[in-house]
């Protein structure tokens, strides 16, 4: 739903101040803050997919959506916790609703006091720290690659993906919204150019470095480059980078989703592991190989060394331990 608002130029009383050069200000200026009011692209479809699924759990139960009731929304948020929804999946939700209140100038319902105490108590419920995504070894995402028949689009294309989503501990809507044209090849490496991300909604000029491997077949530039000629070859050079199939594995010009990434994942990997797993198998994988926290988040675009903490799992507590470093 569109929230953006053009402004408006108000002349004070008895100005005799000329305003007719302003116009090409106050259009530029509108279309800038339609861009602010928009937010992250990636996160206006996850919200209009939320609402999406508000309304027709309203129509399924005989509520009004809009404007809805504090007990209408304490149902549908009930729903989503009989459901196992994650918190932040929850908590996601209540904010697209409160969104589109907010949109045509309504209270939203998500700040009645009873329903943030229904918050609080979900998060009790289900435990305030989520699970975590598995990390892999390096030995074993390399045995998964190497199973994988690159002879076929569809496992060349896994094999690109999860390499780059690897090696450049990509979130899996940043693999999703990736087009060709934000890809330079230089000597020795690639620089992935962002185009925005969940950490980074104001879309300022972010970069990722992706090398070359002396292991040819767990290389993901030259793993990459193979799958960029087979989309040549299909008269694809411009556009999404990661495309999804028909029927007989014939290239389609639609995007992969998300959640495709996700399934690709798990298909490879193993069911315990998610798309977030490249992720966060990246920030293990180069904290246990010495990486310190500035190395990891020039990469990651963490903005915390506590968030770089969050990520890195380590099985056994001699694993990553500085009693190694002692010098004994």
């Amino acid at each position: 739903m569109s929230t953006s608002h053009p402004l408006v130029v108000v002349t004070p009383p008895d100005s005799e101040l000329d305003l007719s050069g302003l116009e090409p200000y106050v259009a530029e200026a509108s279309e800038l803050v339609h861009s602010g009011e928009k937010g992250a692209e990636s996160t206006g479809r996850a919200y209009a997919g939320d609402w999406k699924r508000f309304t027709k759990w309203c129509k399924e139960n005989r509520q009004r959506p809009l404007p809805a009731s504090s007990a209408t929304v304490a149902g549908f948020l009930v729903q989503l916790f009989r459901e196992e929804k994650k918190p932040a999946t929850i908590q996601r939700h209540k904010a697209a609703i409160s969104r589109h209140h907010r949109a045509v100038n309504l209270e939203p319902p998500t700040d009645h006091p009873k329903l943030k105490a229904l918050f609080k108590g979900i998060l009790r419920k289900v435990g305030k720290r989520q699970k975590q995504a598995e990390a892999f070894t390096v030995a074993e995402f390399k045995r998964v690659i190497r199973s994988i028949d690159a002879s076929r689009p569809g496992g060349l294309r896994a094999r690109a993906l999860l390499l780059l989503g690897f090696a450049g501990a990509f979130r899996r809507q940043e693999l999703s919204a990736l087009d060709i044209e934000q890809l330079n090849f230089r000597a020795g490496e690639l620089i992935v150019t962002l185009l925005g991300s969940k950490t980074n909604q104001l879309g300022e000029h972010e970069e990722k470095a992706i090398f070359y491997s002396p292991d040819v077949d767990t290389c993901p530039l030259r793993t990459l480059q193979q799958w960029l000629a087979y989309l040549r070859a299909q008269g694809a050079t411009q556009g999404p980078l990661f495309r999804s199939f028909h029927k007989g594995e014939r290239l389609s010009a639609r995007r992969l989703s998300a959640d495709a990434i996700n399934d690709i994942v798990q298909r490879h990997l193993g069911a315990k592991y998610s798309a977030h797993s490249l992720r966060a198998s990246f920030v293990t994988v180069a904290k246990l190989n010495g990486a310190d926290d500035a190395e990891v988040m020039n990469q990651t675009k963490h903005k915390s060394s506590e968030m770089i903490r969050r990520y890195t799992r380590v099985d056994s507590v001699a694993q990553y331990n500085a009693g190694k470093k002692l010098g004994l």
